[in-house]
């Protein structure tokens, strides 16, 4: 690799570093043939670790740090003090193949500032992916950014190349939008991934490929007065509304010579963390934002306790719950236990009784959730009711003592 290309390479990976919505759980199994060069598995490929313990990777970069934009929150606005640098299309291609031929990539995740014009930059976007498939037989992941403002044309022929497709709200209310990021427009994007929404139902329905591992968005969080409660219920909308795959959250790192209107410390890393759960809980285990925003107070999640335990402490009526007699909707907000764990149970109680051992080999969070459970050999009393639960459930472990 030249020096050039190195030194553009390290720019705008770097660059690249504050979108977090590079996952791919999603994507099909795909290889690429005698002919062709490589493949994606069916976990997909993201930038971490896999929950088998996999670690997967991918190229991500931007094609430039140059922008049009002047957003706020953004590193890369136009009136940034940054060091910029751009790729040409043959050069991104060019890379994408080097390192997977290096075995140190499966995929590539692939944004970019605005130049010239959205529908240029759209198009540049494109360009690469439609490079890697059709002239190289690359059946490697491909994830592309999608510009809201560019031609709906052009977003669908991305569309027939990438895996993913993801279009970034950046902030939760319009309000904040128009104010940290004027030349961007709520509607719009929503238009964009109401637009993608309906293009990937239709290619699923007639069987062939458009963006087949969904679209995603990301959301920053911390840098305006959004609370969690608002947050969670535009990713509710956008869920329903849109058919989303993921909303993504990324706390707001403070970048050099901002508007004296962002904070000027980043929010605690366990909000981030917090959203994610509760995302989750969102999606999987049947919760509403409303039941998951009153676990906190003021709209905001409790950051000392996951979500789902914030709930059941403040419904301890609801509880306990009898592990061989209550349904399934009610067994998902038991805490420490899990979905998978809630299957396991519920197919195992229909040939045994269930103790609390049995239990114990089906969840491995049996600590948090036996104050909450009934089994045959066991029942909670008064536990459930203690003033003290929450912090013996979440008090660390006592150091073991040598003597």
């Amino acid at each position: 690799m030249d020096e050039a290309l190195l030194d553009k390479l390290e720019t705008l990976a770097d660059a690249a570093k504050y979108d977090a919505s590079c996952a791919s759980s999603g994507a099909k199994r795909r290889t690429g043939g005698p002919d062709g060069i490589g493949s994606t598995t069916g976990a997909g490929i993201c930038h971490a670790y896999t929950p088998d313990g996999r670690c997967v990777s991918l190229l991500k970069i931007l094609l430039t740090n140059y922008c049009l934009f002047d957003c706020a929150y953004c590193i890369n606005r136009r009136s940034s003090n940054v060091r910029r640098a751009r790729f040409s299309v043959e050069e991104v291609v060019r890379l994408t193949l080097g390192f997977y031929k290096r075995n140190c990539i499966e995929g590539l995740f692939l944004s970019s500032g605005i130049i010239r014009s959205p529908d240029y930059t759209m198009e540049q976007l494109m360009l690469v992916a439609r490079t890697l498939r059709r002239d190289h037989g690359f059946a490697g992941y491909i994830h592309l950014k999608t510009i809201p403002e560019a031609s709906p044309w052009l977003i669908e022929q991305a569309g027939l190349w990438a895996d993913r497709l993801s279009i970034n709200l950046e902030l939760s209310s319009d309000r904040s939008l128009k104010a940290f990021a004027p030349e961007k427009d709520g509607t719009s994007i929503k238009a964009v991934m109401g637009q993608v929404g309906e293009r990937i139902l239709e290619a699923k329905e007639e069987k062939r490929r458009f963006s087949p591992a969904g679209q995603s968005t990301q959301m920053i969080v911390g840098a305006d007065a959004s609370t969690d409660l608002s947050v969670l219920e535009t990713s509710d909308t956008l869920y329903r509304r849109y058919g989303l795959r993921r909303v993504y959250y990324s706390a707001f790192s403070p970048i050099p010579e901002a508007s004296s209107a962002l904070p000027v410390k980043p929010p605690p890393l366990q909000r981030e963390n917090r959203l994610y759960q509760a995302d989750w809980l969102l999606r999987y285990y049947g919760f509403t934002v409303e039941e998951i925003a009153a676990g906190g107070e003021g709209g905001m999640l409790d950051l000392g306790i996951d979500p789902k335990l914030a709930w059941a402490l403040k419904n301890r009526e609801r509880f306990p719950v009898d592990v061989n007699s209550a349904d399934r909707e009610m067994l998902l907000r038991v805490p420490g236990l899990g979905a998978r764990a809630v299957d396991r149970i519920v197919e195992a109680r229909r040939h045994t009784t269930l103790r609390l051992e049995d239990v114990a080999r089906l969840s491995s969070g049996l600590k948090r959730a036996r104050a909450f459970l009934i089994a045959a050999d066991h029942h909670p009393g008064g536990l459930t009711d203690r003033a003290d639960l929450r912090q013996r459930l979440v008090a660390p472990p006592k150091q073991l003592s040598l003597f």
